[in-house]
């Protein structure tokens, strides 16, 4: 499986697991609850960032669709991105926020521990400001 680049929402675990992922291809990431002070040390709770014309933000734990975390709230609607792109729930969903014209992506979680049943992530491509090919791949079950 090819990609540009590989973008973690958070609940790394082992930071041995973003050296495996580093070897495939860049990484952007953000930490996630479960996550020890070492993986806190080397990314951040929020990551904003502009890619090929599209403003993204990454954070672990952001909430859903019209229901976003208190932490956050403000911020995301008084300046949302293009993309927001959380983690936390387990749950993939892709759902467009009509209301602040932003795409909300979970990509779910492609570990072996967790609660979740199927293993998922998501894959797109960002192209002059638009984003394109979105495809969710189960990579099967978690145990």
């Amino acid at each position: 499986m090819e990609c540009d680049e590989i973008w973690h929402a958070g609940d790394i675990g082992d930071i041995a697991v973003m050296d495996q992922l580093k070897k495939i291809a860049p990484v952007r990431a953000v930490y996630g609850n479960i996550d020890n002070h070492i993986v806190r040390a080397e990314y951040p709770e929020h990551n904003r960032f502009t890619l090929e014309g599209v403003d993204v933000w990454m954070t672990h734990i952001g909430g859903k669709p019209y229901v976003y975390d208190y932490r956050l709230r403000d911020e995301i609607t008084k300046n949302p991105p293009k993309i927001f792109i959380c983690g936390h729930s387990h749950i993939c969903k892709v759902q467009l926020d009509k209301k602040l014209r932003m795409l909300y992506m979970n990509p779910g979680a492609a570990g072996i521990h967790g609660f979740h049943k199927i293993r998922t992530m998501l894959r797109f491509t960002l192209d002059n400001g638009d984003i394109k090919d979105l495809e969710v791949i189960e990579l099967g079950k978690r145990a």
